[in-house]
C-alpha cells in the first residue's frame, strides 16, 4: 500500500486513492461532499487531550510522537488500523487527510511512518505490531 498525506482543504485528486481523514474533529468550513471521504477514522486521531496538550506545547514535536505512539496501541487504535489496512488492500493508495497548518509535523505524518513500519507502537498487538513481529521472525536464521 502505498500511503500519501494531505491537507483535507486541498482539493480531491483521482492519485488521492481511498482518502481518510485522521483527525477527531471535523475540519471547519468544509461539506462532507467537499471532502470526498472513503472513511473518517477518528480512532486514529490524537486524544483530545493530547490534541491540546501539542497545540500548547508546539516545539515539543518528539514528546508528542511518543505519547501518539503510546495512544496508537490501544484496541480501538488497533481496530482502526486494521479499517486503513483493509482500505489499502482495496484501494492500493491511501491519502491521510488531516487539517493541520503545519504540513511537517501533524499526527498524519506520525501515522504514515507507523503504517509504512518505520515506527510501531511501543506496546498492544495491533496490525502494525504482529506484522512487524512476523518479519522478525522471518528474519532469524534457523538454529
Amino acid at each position: 500500500m502505498t500511503v500519501n498525506i494531505k491537507r483535507i482543504y486541498e482539493l480531491p485528486s483521482p492519485e488521492d486513492g481511498a482518502r481518510v481523514l485522521v483527525d477527531r474533529l471535523w475540519p471547519r468550513g468544509l461539506t462532507k461532499q467537499a471532502a470526498a471521504l472513503d472513511a473518517w477514522l477518528k480512532d486514529l486521531a490524537p486524544s483530545d487531550e493530547l490534541r491540546k496538550w501539542y497545540h500548547a506545547h508546539r516545539q515539543q514535536w518528539a514528546k508528542f510522537r511518543e505519547k501518539y505512539l503510546k495512544e496508537l496501541s490501544t484496541e480501538k487504535a488497533a481496530a482502526a488500523l486494521q479499517q486503513l489496512y483493509d482500505l489499502g488492500k482495496q484501494h492500493r493508495v491511501v491519502t491521510l487527510l488531516y487539517s493541520s497548518t503545519d504540513q511537517e509535523r501533524n499526527n498524519a505524518v506520525v501515522l504514515k511512518q507507523v503504517v509504512e513500519g518505520d515506527r510501531k507502537p511501543p506496546t498492544g498487538t495491533g496490525p502494525v505490531r504482529v506484522s512487524a513481529t512476523k518479519r522478525a521472525r522471518a528474519a532469524r536464521p534457523n538454529s
